[in-house]
């Protein structure tokens, strides 16, 4: 089974992003639809968060299928983007059904935000709704594009240029031809840097082969690195697999995603920081009862966590700058095979 290295690897996945950059603006919204049956869960870190709808992934809450996930730039401004994503399921009578009638359902959309508030020039400039229906509407089930685009347009990841990344790959197991696929999407927005400012490398290997920059881009790439200043960040992303997972073992693999985070930047999970990773089980793969089970699911955790690291190096090496920050491109294109 070939992978593209993108979260619509998991079969019945779309995503769709919307962006807006020049004229004061640099901010977006991403959106993943998700197959029916779909199963979620979350873990919620970092001393400033922007969430909606996630005590409802706790596995005593009520509801346990999930409609769509919003990734969206405009900080707790940019939850409205969420409301867009719910119109556009609600017109297709996609949700929970709360009545006897088709359209009487309340679609199940957790969000989660970045800070990225005036970096295009004007703070009023953030999503809305109708970020939230245009990134549903434009979702699809090809691979999505990477880099400053949707969440990550406006994203700055420690003085670099942040953006989306993905990566995929499969479990193997004898009881699957095709094997268990976990993929990653990554929105990143972090105070901590992706690179290594020694080696100029990122800390986590990433899908691009990248070469050791030359001393002279090392040298650039360190000076800037040392003029940055806090600011308010915040990666966050989604893990998605075929596997049948119960809500508390989607929470599990978002827990265990976060370690892949902490690979991939550093530091994470600060005051400054409001990390959150979803997680989400489309249920087509049935795992082994007993103690195979929990074998499987050992395998699917540790992907859940190489996957979200390999996807947070890729935000950053296939960004390119939307004109607020440099890319890391930018700073040390020798990195890049000619």
């Amino acid at each position: 089974m070939q992978l593209a290295g993108c979260v619509t690897d998991v079969a019945g996945i779309r995503v769709g992003h919307t962006s807006r950059v020049g004229r004061g603006w640099s901010t977006g919204t991403t959106v993943l639809l998700l197959p029916p049956g779909t199963v979620g869960g979350v873990d919620v870190r970092g001393g400033g968060p922007g969430t909606r709808e996630t005590d409802l992934l706790h596995p005593s809450a009520t509801v346990s299928e999930v409609h769509a996930i919003c990734l969206t730039g405009g900080s707790a401004y940019g939850l409205a983007a969420a409301t867009g994503v719910m119109d556009y399921l609600e017109g297709r009578h996609v949700g929970f059904s709360v009545g006897s009638a088709a359209h009487e359902v309340v679609p199940i959309v957790p969000a989660a935000v970045i800070f990225d508030l005036g970096r295009g020039g004007r703070f009023d400039n953030r999503p809305d709704a109708e970020f939230g229906r245009r990134a549903a509407t434009a979702a699809r089930a090809q691979p999505a594009a990477s880099g400053a685009v949707g969440a990550g347009t406006g994203a700055r990841a420690h003085g670099l240029q942040g953006g989306v990344g993905a990566a995929s790959t499969l479990v193997a197991n004898e009881t699957w031809a095709d094997g268990i696929v976990v993929a990653a999407l990554a929105v990143v927005n972090s105070s901590g840097s992706v690179i290594d400012g020694d080696t100029g490398l990122p800390w986590m290997a990433g899908d691009t082969r990248l070469r050791r920059p030359s001393a002279a881009d090392r040298g650039v790439l360190q000076a800037h690195l040392q003029t940055v200043t806090p600011t308010l960040n915040t990666t966050i992303g989604v893990v998605a697999t075929t596997a049948h997972l119960t809500k508390a073992e989607c929470s599990r693999v978002a827990t265990v995603a976060h370690d892949g985070l902490a690979r991939a930047i550093r530091p994470v999970h600060s005051m400054l920081d409001g990390d959150t990773i979803f997680a989400v089980a489309t249920g087509r793969d049935e795992l082994p009862p007993d103690r195979a089970r929990n074998v499987m699911l050992n395998l699917i955790l540790a992907a859940a966590a190489d996957c979200f690291a390999v996807a947070c190096t890729n935000a950053i090496v296939s960004a390119k700058s939307t004109g607020g920050s440099l890319a890391y491109r930018d700073l040390c294109p020798s990195a890049f095979p000619a």
